[in-house]
């Protein structure tokens, strides 16, 4: 099987490249990434995969990749712009990538006859009630909050769409906060972790309060395969693992697990629009395809997350001064 990687330089995708040369080595994976910040070639350091610098918005380029493509190949669409932050303050960027890019794509998969499995986020659902026992679901209604989550909401549109209109052999995954290596240190879990590990305080949206439902990105990544092997085309799969809790709650633990004072925290100002409450029900994905989650123990897999990051300053060192100064300035003009 043949499989074009979109994004795979970045967090999620890099992560599926190595689980997929892992666990299914007859695999033949090209990667096709701009290399925007948020990718780091050095993730894909001991991958066999191709490599292609290029636009997922450049028609010409993706012809090119997908020319001995064939049905039974596929197109993995990780490329994303994804932080909430960036996207408040300059919502440009994701419009072009999340929205032209998978436009793009989706007609090179027409063109080219090939299955297409879009990556999407729970984000487009909106929020939650703090408290209750309510979890998305694939019929939930989309209510996105950010110009981020508005910009997945309309390229999920557009995949449903193109499988409607044209019969694209295509299928859609709605996934919950990932965490594991890789990540960048703009995201919430590595930057705290990088920030304990440099000897500073945690700092936290509004009073930490906002929950968020994680999951480790191995796990995702099964999924993911779950659903190109035994999903049915045209179908919505949610993924989650049962992972809810609080961004306190995540800090705390990570003081724990680093052997800082869990209370020493600073909070700042609230974002805008920042949603309370993400809950995923996976119940389909796990009925339909038999999927379960392995990383059921939120503790251990940030303990595996911690000592990853640990070992790999060189990976994320180069970018943490660049991120803290950009907080810095959201932070200075949140609080005026």
């Amino acid at each position: 099987m043949r499989l074009l990687v979109t994004g795979g330089a970045g967090f999620i995708g890099s992560n599926f490249v190595h689980l997929t040369e892992r666990t299914r080595p007859d695999a033949r994976i090209t990667v096709v990434d701009a290399f925007t910040y948020a990718a780091n070639e050095a993730s894909l350091e001991g991958a066999a995969a191709t490599i292609v610098r290029g636009d997922i918005a450049d028609a010409a380029l993706l012809d090119e990749l997908l020319a001995d493509f064939g049905p039974d190949d596929a197109i993995v669409h990780f490329a994303a712009e994804s932080h909430n932050d960036n996207s408040i303050a300059g919502p440009s960027p994701f419009i072009d990538t999340n929205i032209r890019g998978t436009f793009e794509l989706l007609e090179a998969a027409r063109r080219h006859d090939i299955r297409f499995h879009h990556i999407s986020t729970d984000e487009v659902y909106g929020d939650l009630p703090l408290g209750t026992p309510e979890r998305f679901i694939e019929a939930t209604p989309y209510h996105p909050s950010s110009p981020y989550s508005a910009s997945k909401a309309g390229a999920d549109m557009l995949v449903r769409a193109w499988i409607r209109t044209y019969g694209l052999r295509a299928t859609l995954s709605n996934c919950s906060n990932n965490y594991g290596p890789r990540q960048h240190v703009e995201k919430f879990i590595p930057r705290q972790i990088t920030t304990l590990d440099d000897g500073g305080r945690p700092r936290l949206y509004g009073t930490g309060d906002n929950v968020r439902d994680w999951i480790h990105v191995d796990d995702h990544n099964e999924a993911v395969w779950a659903i190109l092997e035994r999903g049915r085309l045209g179908e919505t799969y949610l993924v989650g693992a049962d992972g809810e809790a609080s961004n306190r709650e995540i800090v705390r633990l990570l003081c724990e697990i680093m052997g800082h004072d869990p209370d020493a925290v600073d909070f700042v100002t609230d974002r805008p629009g920042h949603d309370r409450r993400y809950a995923i029900d996976a119940g389909k994905l796990q009925a339909e395809l038999g999927w379960e989650p392995r990383y059921t123990d939120l503790r251990a897999g940030l303990e595996q997350t911690v000592d990853w990051y640990r070992k790999h300053r060189e990976w994320w060192e180069p970018s943490k001064g660049v991120v803290e100064e950009k907080y810095a300035k959201i932070e200075e003009v949140l609080e005026r």
